[in-house]
């Protein structure tokens, strides 16, 4: 004998959203946003020299130029031979139609390698030279 009972199953409508996986996902891009966002930065790691300066504006277009503690010179991240390095330069500044350059450099680059390098600079007649520095952080007093 067989029943041939049939079960009515009922369905509801589920009011709950499931959102684990949803914080999982961004959770995770999250931190592939935490560990890249530092690299965005510029690629050339130099220690800049700390003065009380104004801060350059962010309107402010250039070439920059980096020199680091190993006597590397980069142009806009791009390393280049002292030989090379007018050519370079001025390709590059007629690339991007700008005739301003910014010079970053390492506060332990010898005195004497950097004066020659801006010499090149002036050499090749470029009048706009801003040289790059890191401001003081100045103790705030309690009174």
């Amino acid at each position: 004998m067989r029943h041939s009972r049939r079960h009515k199953r009922n369905y509801s409508t589920m009011a709950d959203i499931n959102i684990t996986n949803l914080v999982d996902v961004v959770l995770v891009l999250l931190i592939i946003f935490m560990i890249s966002a530092p690299l965005l930065q510029s690629g050339i790691e130099v220690d800049l020299p700390k003065t009380r300066t104004a801060a350059i504006s962010d309107e402010a277009q250039g070439i920059v130029v980096t020199l680091d503690s190993k006597g590397g010179i980069y142009i806009d991240d791009v390393w280049s031979r002292l030989e090379d390095f007018e050519e370079k330069l001025q390709a590059e500044m007629q690339k991007k139609n700008l005739s301003s350059v910014y010079l970053r450099g390492d506060s332990a680059v010898a005195y004497g390698n950097a004066i020659q390098l801006i010499a090149r600079l002036k050499k090749m007649g470029i009048e706009t030279l801003g040289l790059v520095t890191t401001p003081i952080e100045e103790k705030k007093s309690k009174r």
